[in-house]
């Protein structure tokens, strides 16, 4: 059996966040299943998409786990995008990142 990750983020305004999670995530999506959504392949098997859904925007919460979450939070701050917040818990440290809808996701691993 194929077994694959599938983690969603509602929106309002999918043009406006398609662009935020495109510098959020630094790629391009792996692919559009529809013109309200876009998908990014994180790691094999492994996906996040963005969902025009203005009722259930603003709820989501993830976190997308790194080698190194300082490299790739100053990358992030290339693309124009600060953290809200750092949470640290000993050796691993989380940064905070919210979309326009308020939608959480974490840049974490070990420091």
């Amino acid at each position: 059996m194929a077994v694959g990750i599938f983690a969603g983020i509602p929106v309002r305004d999918y043009g406006s966040a398609l662009e935020w999670y495109k510098r959020l995530f630094g790629a391009e999506p792996a692919f559009y299943p529809n013109d309200i959504e876009a998908v990014w392949q994180l790691a094999e098997d492994r996906y996040v998409y963005i969902i025009q859904d203005p009722v259930r925007a603003g709820g989501a919460v993830g976190m997308v786990w790194v080698d190194d979450p300082a490299a790739e939070v100053a990358r992030i701050a290339g693309q124009g995008l600060e953290p809200v917040d750092i949470e640290k818990h000993g050796s691993v440290w989380k940064y905070v990142f919210h979309d326009a809808d308020g939608n959480e996701t974490g840049i974490g691993g070990p420091v």
